[in-house]
């Protein structure tokens, strides 16, 4: 790829080319789409990768000795060895498909938790989760008596390492902690927190929805026990996503759910489950998501993720600056490590109304409380307006942006 005007190393409008969405036009104007923490546009690889399984390859996995069905298994197979390179597993078998980072989170509340959280211990989070990262742990504290703890943070939407340290104990099962802040785009020291609670004895689970499409992943190097991933972030189909998890963890566990290809043996007597990684993946799995996001991977890879986290740290870095002369407008969500996310409230506006007259400029933001409510509740706001930003955007969407944000103000002044 060429050099674009020195901004980064990729040829932005090449790349747009890649995605067939980004031709299409909204009121009569360009589309301009900075919703991608909520899901990512997808590429044409992935589009034909999914649609080549249909018309050519439909049948199940791991059950059909006749051709059509071994070749969907071998393309299914090969995504999970694509996964467990991209983010650098040990084993193929430590990647888990599941529908989604969500799923991944309540499997390991159900399954782990289910096993090794009691009456009286304790579960750490932090004040900036999703809610899918908090509500799996609140129904299981309910459930086991077990209490929730949160790491707070300070006004820059940075968590409190030294408050977290005095979090950890004994009764201390399990940390869950977002590794990038969907709502404020906060990257967390997860090294170091992974750390602490490894010298408490304390596995970690990482969600790792919005880091996974942004920053480079080596699992081992991290040493976390378990990593949530969801495709659509990733520039994969929807309704599909991983788990990865430590072998020995994962084998340890009781079964998420109960069907076919999670059993080896199954009388009326007594089951026998398989090995891992089927163990965990019960019935007739997203066949065409799995290969959808194995193709995803490999756009990803050919792209470089150094050179999308360096496109995308400038990009935010120019869209901040541009409108931080906006007067009434101010930031939400200001620490000094972050990725491509620009969460903001204006005076006197809200952040529907912000969302709704920049649609029809064109312009896709995300508006509300981004399934963080406790965020929203401790900068005293109700919801925010939030634009996120991926490699293929351009510094003329963000001069876009601008100028919507003050038709806004035209608007409401």
């Amino acid at each position: 790829m060429s050099v674009n005007s020195g901004f980064s190393d990729i040829d932005v409008q090449q790349v747009r080319q890649d995605f067939p969405i980004l031709k299409e036009k909204i009121y009569d104007k360009p589309l301009v789409y900075l919703d991608n923490a909520a899901t990512s546009q997808k590429p044409q690889v992935v589009i034909e990768a999914i649609s080549r399984y249909y018309l050519r390859e439909n049948s199940n996995v791991h059950r059909g000795v006749h051709l059509l069905s071994q070749q969907a298994t071998e393309e299914y197979e090969n995504a999970r060895i694509k996964m467990q390179r991209f983010i650098n597993a040990s084993d193929s078998k430590e990647i888990i498909f599941v529908r989604g980072a969500t799923e991944a989170i309540n499997l390991v509340a159900s399954s782990y938790g289910g096993k090794c959280v009691g009456e009286g211990d304790e579960i750490v989070i932090s004040a900036m989760e999703h809610h899918s990262n908090i509500v799996p742990w609140q129904i299981l504290c309910e459930e086991k008596g077990a209490k929730l703890r949160i790491i707070p943070m300070n006004d820059r939407g940075e968590l409190l390492l030294e408050e977290y340290e005095k979090l950890l104990n004994s009764k201390t099962r399990l940390v869950a902690v977002v590794h990038v802040s969907n709502s404020l785009g906060t990257i967390n020291p997860v090294e170091k927190i992974i750390e602490l609670a490894h010298q408490n004895n304390t596995p970690v689970l990482l969600d790792g929805a919005q880091a996974a499409p942004h920053i480079k992943l080596d699992v081992q190097e991290l040493d976390c026990d378990f990593y949530a991933i969801s495709s659509h972030k990733v520039y994969g189909p929807t309704g599909i996503g991983v788990l990865y998890g430590k072998a020995e963890l994962l084998e340890s566990m009781p079964p998420y759910q109960a069907g076919g290809d999670m059993i080896s043996s199954v009388t009326f007597e007594e089951t026998l489950y398989n090995a891992l990684p089927f163990k965990f993946e019960a019935g007739t799995p997203n066949i065409a998501g799995v290969i959808g996001l194995g193709a995803a991977i490999e756009y990803v890879n050919c792209i470089g993720l150094d050179r999308i986290a360096a496109r995308e740290s400038k990009l935010l870095a120019y869209a901040s600056e541009k409108i931080s002369v906006i007067p009434g407008l101010k930031p939400i969500g200001t620490a000094r490590e972050k990725a491509g996310v620009l969460a903001f409230v204006m005076d006197g506006i809200h952040a529907h109304d912000i969302g709704t007259i920049l649609d029809q400029e064109g312009i896709a933001i995300r508006t509300g409380h981004h399934c963080s409510q406790p965020v929203m509740d401790y900068f005293d706001v109700p919801a925010t307006a939030r634009a996120s930003f991926s490699f293929y955007n351009t510094r003329e969407e963000a001069d876009i942006l601008v100028r919507g944000l003050q038709k806004v103000q035209e608007v409401f002044s």
